[in-house]
């Protein structure tokens, strides 16, 4: 196997550049002179060595990754952090109960005291890159090529522990391009992260469902935490009193000098994952099967969990970030779908493919290269269905998906060597458990997995036996009566049962519980007779991308490409601008508070608004956070940056690397972002800083945050 080494990846970034405009999510410490001086040409203030330095401060300093799954920005010299409101909204809903609702009524610490502890949360700060393509491909040299998917994770994790050994730091290897190289990043985490601010759900998560993803956008997405470190200035591993502020080695002034069209926009981040390098044969799978497949199974679990949720304030809080959750990528995936149709993106692909055979003729490492793609995906493609359903569908339910933990558990002897674990996976449950719209989630899924999957794929006598017990297998009530059974009969909400199991555990009895049982069904059938068959398919499309995504290196030699985002830190720059998503239709930059007036409902689940928000609206008591353009505060603006998943709660940066907002989604006519980016099209949607601003001092009247900012007026 050719190396596709630092160097190689280098060159690539430094010659002319051929991705669509604003197209890419960079490598911040491989940004090359070319695409760095594009970025001066579109407006770049700052040095390189401001935007990534590995020895001096620079703006890579003030971005973490928040939680699991986010961005999140440092905006003080005392470690305070932005970040969007869905990404903390797991913490400020386990902060919150029916006396303190924070979800409905927001939160603001006036002091550092009435600061929130939030356990399990963390953020990690880049220490360190290091290229290390030689040392993992030295190791995968003897590894036949349908091994390396399997026998890969552990090098990795081998060599990271390896390296993150007596340091205090953690280390995680990172493939690009497919597997032909890999880096490895050094993390500093700390574990002491504190809520300090949090607007009003309505306000938060204004517009809803119905306006996710969607443009104009009213949404004031963000929350406002604080990173602690231990008192000698060592990360915080744990919270603890007298924990002090962070220090950081740099944060982010903010702006409240407002966007115009066409101004220079950069955003830092962790996008989670693209796949732009997919080939046709992947985007005809997801588009015919795994999309459609994904979105009616969620829908239908939305909808039992929605119901329940409008009936008490409890169970929304309960179940909220669950909901919120599943809800996100229910939408993206519809609207992906779509785009990926009406762009017809399957034939762009086919004539990229027709391109590199044209190149790779006489190269008889690439001979019959797409043919053996087609071949990995008709013998797959008959049970992707199944898959789908059993894991977005059966293990849907909460109640079976954690009956499908409680295997893995058995499997790896928990009940034996760890018990405390099992106990733990079972009070997580519990806590997130609606028992009636799990209840209706189960009935919903087993009749979908009955009509929707091939009749042989299925669990036979399962369903032999539910139509013996309980009646036609078309109807509803079959269904609803089985479900019924399952809850009232398992251990799981029986005190006296389960407190008996997990003092004796006793796998026989597991075994023969009905939910257990049932969860057991269809993971084994499909583990026993199918999984092989999946196996088979990412090992062989593994080898075959890796090639492919080789040959095109060597094709594209002098070319500027970026890597699929893959959770490391990335760099995109555009501008802000409006554009036409239709005939006659033209979507200016910016959404004012009028907007929000125009949408308000009193009461709605989506559309209510704060009395006190309103009143401000009324009175145009705007402040220092009024837009002179328009007489109104902006609430969002849209710029032509390249983002993904994870870069939500990114900074939005001006020309001088002044913070002007957060970015929280893309837009619904270029959810093909993922596997296509649309250079026409494709918007990223931000709140405007001076909203969040204004939302803090206004209405949450915490001047003492805004005192602690450094504010470019």
């Amino acid at each position: 196997m050719k190396k596709i080494t630092f160097a190689l990846i280098f060159a690539l970034t430094i010659n002319s550049i051929h991705v669509k405009a604003d197209e890419g999510m960079w490598l911040v410490q491989l940004i090359g002179e070319k695409t760095y001086a594009d970025m001066v040409k579109r407006g770049l203030k700052l040095s390189k060595e401001q935007l990534y330095s590995m020895n001096k401060s620079s703006i890579k300093d003030a971005i973490v990754i928040f939680g699991g799954g986010c961005t999140a920005e440092v905006v003080s010299k005392e470690g305070l952090l932005f970040t969007n409101h869905h990404c903390g909204y797991s913490n400020i809903a386990s902060s919150s109960t029916v006396d303190h609702n924070y979800l409905r009524d927001g939160f603001w610490a006036k002091t550092k005291k009435e600061e929130i502890v939030c356990p399990g949360l963390s953020v990690q700060f880049l220490s360190k890159i290091e290229d290390v393509s030689d040392s993992v491909l030295a190791r995968l040299k003897d590894v036949k090529p349908n091994e390396i998917t399997s026998k890969l994770p552990g090098i990795l994790t081998a060599m990271s522990a390896k390296a993150s050994e007596g340091t205090g730091n953690e280390v995680r290897i990172a493939s690009f391009f497919k597997g032909n190289q890999f880096l490895q990043f050094t993390y500093v985490r700390y574990k002491d992260v504190r809520l300090v601010g949090a607007p009003p759900e309505s306000i938060g998560k204004f517009g809803g469902d119905t306006d996710n993803w969607e443009w104009p956008r009213h949404t004031g997405d963000f929350s406002i935490f604080r990173v602690y470190m231990a008192a000698d200035g060592k990360p915080s591993t744990d919270y603890k009193a007298e924990n002090v502020p962070y220090a950081p080695k740099h944060f982010l002034p903010v702006s409240i000098k407002g966007v115009n069209d066409g101004d220079y926009a950069m955003i830092y981040g962790y996008p989670g994952g693209t796949n732009r390098y997919e080939t046709s044969y992947g985007i005809k799978l997801k588009v015919d099967i795994d999309n459609p497949s994904l979105v009616n199974l969620r829908d239908v679990r939305l909808k039992a969990m929605h119901t329940e949720m409008i009936k008490d304030p409890a169970i929304k809080i309960q179940l909220a970030s669950s909901y919120a959750g599943i809800a996100n990528y229910w939408k993206f995936f519809d609207g992906e779908s779509k785009q990926l149709v009406k762009h017809n993106v399957v034939a762009l692909k086919e004539k990229e493919e027709a391109a590199f055979e044209a190149w790779a003729k006489g190269k008889s490492e690439y001979d019959n290269l797409f043919p053996n793609v087609k071949s990995a995906y008709d013998a797959w493609r008959p049970y992707a269905k199944g898959r789908m359903y059993l894991n977005e569908g059966i293990l849907g339910s909460p109640l079976l998906g954690f009956c499908a933990s409680l295997k893995m558990m058995e499997d790896a002897g928990a009940f034996e060597k760890n018990p405390t674990s099992v106990k733990t996976a079972y009070d997580n449950f519990f806590k997130g458990e609606n028992v009636t719209s799990d209840k209706n989630i189960l009935a919903l899924v087993l009749k979908m997995y009955h009509d929707d999957v091939d009749a042989n794929q299925q669990p036979e006598a399962f369903f032999n036996t539910l139509k013996a017990n309980y009646g036609d297998l078309s109807k509803d009530e079959t269904y609803q009566k089985f479900a019924n059974d399952v809850f009232a009969n398992c251990m799981f909400f029986n005190a006296a049962k389960w407190e008996s199991f997990i003092a004796k555990p006793d796998t026989a009895l597991l075994h023969k519980d009905p939910a257990f049982a049932t969860a057991l069904a269809f993971s084994s059938n499909f583990k026993s007779k199918y999984n092989k068959y999946y196996t088979d398919f990412i090992a062989t499309t593994y080898a075959l991308n890796n090639k492919y995504l080789k040959g095109v290196l060597e094709m594209k030699k002098g070319q500027a490409l970026y890597p699929d985002a893959n959770f490391t830190m990335r760099l995109s720059y555009g501008n802000v601008k409006s554009y036409n998503p239709r005939d006659a239709v033209h979507y200016k930059e910016v959404c004012t508070l009028s907007g929000v007036m125009e949408k308000y409902k009193p009461g709605d689940y989506e559309f209510d608004a704060p009395a006190k928000l309103i009143e401000l609206i009324n009175n145009k008591d705007y402040g220092q956070y009024i837009d002179k353009k328009t007489n109104d505060v902006v609430v969002s603006f849209i710029t032509t940056n390249d983002i993904t998943g994870g870069n939500s709660g990114s900074p939005v940066l001006n020309a001088k690397g002044e913070l002007i907002g957060l970015a929280f989604d893309g837009n619904y006519e270029a959810l093909s972002h993922k596997i296509a980016f649309d250079g026409e099209l494709n918007r990223t949607i931000c709140l405007d800083v001076r909203y969040l601003l204004f939302v803090v001092d206004k209405l949450g009247g915490a001047k003492n945050i805004i005192d602690e900012l450094v504010l470019s007026k």
